[in-house]
């Protein structure tokens, strides 16, 4: 299974197209079941000031876990820029999903990197500190990060995204599968 992760919890975010059109592309293209998870969607009742005990972990938290982290094989975060890096809330998902079985959750789990940014970079650096960060989990994250830019360009008034970009995620979805 993989699990498709739009790693902001803005609602109305761009990610969230971008996010969603990557795992439609992978359902297309692949045979591996793809669930969407978006982090805007999803109850935030697991940030206090105790959620680092395992005992103490919430109900929605645990069930989002056992639902779309720990089943999967791979997973794909698409997550926009952020100050120069990822949204806090994407590192603290993380951090919420490593207090139960927490080798499980992550280690020796593929992951692709998409980055999306109004800027030129593509949120590079955000793409680089998520690395380092599923790297210390045990996560192995495919080489070919995905930055794409000028997303105000790229995404007409309907939300569709553009052909040519369209196609850069195809051929990198497809290379995804491969991995």
């Amino acid at each position: 299974m993989i699990t498709v992760i739009s790693g902001v919890n803005r609602k109305g975010s761009k990610t969230k197209v971008f996010a969603k059109m990557y795992a439609d592309l992978l359902a297309e293209i692949g045979s591996e079941e793809v669930k969407f998870l978006a982090l805007e969607d999803i109850n935030h009742d697991w940030f206090h000031a105790i959620m680092y005990g395992a005992a103490d972990q919430s109900d929605s938290i645990a069930r989002i876990q056992d639902e779309y982290i720990l089943p999967a094989d791979k997973m794909v975060y698409v997550t926009p820029e952020y100050n120069g890096s990822i949204p806090g809330v994407m590192k603290l998902f993380i951090d919420a999903c490593s207090i139960r079985e927490y080798q499980k959750n992550f280690k020796g789990k593929k992951a692709a990197l998409i980055g999306v940014a109004s800027g030129r970079a593509g949120n590079l650096r955000g793409l680089d500190h998520l690395a380092d960060i599923l790297n210390h989990v045990g996560t192995v994250t495919f080489p070919n990060r995905l930055p794409i830019s000028s997303i105000g360009d790229i995404l007409d008034e309907r939300n569709t995204i553009g052909k040519d970009t369209v196609q850069v995620m195809r051929e990198h979805a497809a290379e995804f599968l491969a991995f």
